[in-house]
């Protein structure tokens, strides 16, 4: 994940946690992982996928497909209303699912420098 444009920075402490809370899905072909995303959710109101990754050699083969399905599919995901992501690159992929880009000027983000791997020690 920290080949990725969206995963830089972060550390593996960093993921575990994020992971640990997260609804998380995987893709394995023959016994090997290959694909990866997870879903953050109140399980009510709004859930947010994120970290969707397929490791390259597996592109294009139906795994990110897969794994959004799976995700939206989650009985936990499936009853929420909202079901926001971000993307720069992959947008053809979520439009599948009725995702749209969004331009209504509601949204807002605030990001914060993640702390370096070498401050942690």
């Amino acid at each position: 994940m920290r080949e990725t444009y969206w995963g830089a920075g972060r550390t593996l402490e960093l993921d575990r946690v994020a992971f640990e809370n997260s609804l998380c899905v995987a893709g394995y072909l023959n016994g090997k992982q290959v694909a990866f995303g997870r879903a953050i959710t109140d399980h009510a109101l709004f859930a947010h996928i994120s970290d969707i990754l397929v490791w390259p050699e597996h592109r294009g083969h139906g795994f990110g497909v897969a794994l959004v399905e799976a995700l939206l599919n989650h009985p936990t995901i499936a009853k929420v209303p909202s079901v926001s992501l971000n993307t720069a690159d992959a947008h053809s992929l979520y439009e599948k699912f009725g995702f749209k880009r969004v331009a209504d000027g509601m949204h807002m983000k605030r990001m914060r420098q993640l702390p370096s791997a070498q401050s942690q020690g």
